[in-house]
């Protein structure tokens, strides 16, 4: 195998945000690594999960979509959903995993299956092999067990989330996702649903510890907007602050925020959710020990409020370019 190209980077996280990140990724490094919540439980991927005792395929799925060559057969096979029947809105790539998963004698073992079955660009990790489940605590003491039941209780509620857990607690992170932060030159951190994609992953045993200790460049990559149902309310500094609560004080050293203004019927539509652009408070961000970098990072090609992989890929090499790591690659 020739030498690799570009820095060995590391993208942790989960659903859509994570995906669309590896979409840019992909073309600026040979040495990038997807590690993957498997909290997830609703909807397709829940149902398999309950059916056969297996992790969720999903948040797997979504990354291998987006490691895919962009024009293969394979790529649109993996999207397919059933459109009735008992199968109906479940997406072919999560009951191809399913099968793998099957005769194969861990997850993580299944994932790699796949992977090679469709010679994806990068690797793929599950963030552990356990069966795990996230469970929210609100600020008034009240808790739900169930990624998928959060969004309602938090309305009923009408709190914010003081913090989550997973059950079993502590569980053990994949081996080789401890060894990928530990050689990685730039880790990141979302963009994702805070609560429920990003800080999974941090409570996984041995994960935390190995970003803590790693000497690449930390990088929370923040959302561009606030979430209906998870963070609504919440600046930029507080969701920095729950991940440090969560994970640990050393896990970033530089914020990377979008400063790209949206269309305003694009705003409309967001404010009917209870959703608004995250607020950028640079100080307070700065005071909990991350440098804050805006760019515009918006996809203007569809309409919503969306990362852009490539522009996200490009600001995060030339951030890893202009603070002088040396580490060759």
């Amino acid at each position: 195998m020739g030498k690799k190209h570009g820095p060995a980077i590391v993208a942790i996280g989960g659903g859509h945000g994570l995906s669309a990140v590896l979409r840019g990724l992909k073309n600026c490094t040979d040495d990038l690594t997807a590690i993957v919540t498997v909290a997830d439980d609703g909807g397709g991927s829940g149902t398999l999960r309950e059916e056969l005792g297996m992790p969720p395929p999903g948040d797997i799925r979504n990354c291998m979509e987006a490691l895919a060559d962009e024009e293969s057969l394979m790529r649109t096979l993996l999207a397919y959903r059933y459109p009735e029947g008992r199968l109906a809105g479940q997406a072919f790539g999560n009951l191809l995993l399913a099968a793998l998963d099957g005769i194969s004698t861990s997850f993580d073992q299944a994932v790699a299956q796949m992977s090679q079955v469709l010679a994806i660009r990068g690797t793929i990790l599950p963030v552990t092999n356990e069966n795990i489940q996230l469970e929210a605590v609100f600020e008034n003491g009240t808790q739900v067990c169930g990624e998928s039941k959060i969004f309602n209780f938090k309305k009923q509620q009408n709190c914010g989330i003081h913090h989550v857990r997973l059950i079993p607690e502590h569980p053990p992170a994949l081996p080789a996702a401890v060894e990928a932060i530990s050689r990685a030159d730039i880790i990141l951190l979302g963009p994702g649903s805070l609560y429920t994609s990003v800080i999974p992953n941090l409570l996984v045993d041995g994960i935390s510890d190995a970003i803590e200790e790693s000497k690449a460049l930390k990088i929370y990559v923040c959302n561009i907007m606030t979430q209906d149902g998870e963070t609504e309310g919440m600046t930029a500094s507080e969701h920095l602050a729950a991940l440090l609560e969560h994970g640990g004080p050393q896990l970033v050293d530089l914020c990377l925020c979008n400063n790209a203004t949206l269309p305003r019927e694009m705003l409309y539509r967001y404010q009917l959710e209870d959703a608004v652009p995250l607020v950028v408070d640079r100080r307070e961000m700065e005071i909990l020990g991350a440098e804050v970098v805006c760019r515009p990072l918006t996809d203007e090609k569809v309409d919503f409020a969306r990362h852009s992989g490539d522009k996200v890929a490009q600001a995060v090499l030339e951030l890893y370019q202009q603070r002088g790591h040396t580490k060759t690659f």
